[in-house]
């Protein structure tokens, strides 16, 4: 079962990404080390595969 938006922005605020707003349902977060990541889609809506994977694949990256 795939996560939900809201738990994927949850899991980038507990890496440190802030939330620097967006446009409708976008949301662009920043993290300190200069990585950027843009969520779309409702708070309740179900994460598409590629949307967990960039996000995996960000924190990744911040953590480097």
């Amino acid at each position: 079962m795939p996560r939900k938006i809201i738990e994927l922005i949850r899991e980038l605020e507990m890496e440190n990404f802030m939330n620097r707003g967006g446009k409708g349902s976008d949301r662009n977060f920043i993290h300190k080390s200069g990585v950027r990541v843009t969520l779309s889609g409702n708070l309740s809506d179900d994460a598409k595969p590629y949307q967990e994977r960039e996000v995996n694949r960000k924190i990744q990256e911040s953590q480097k």
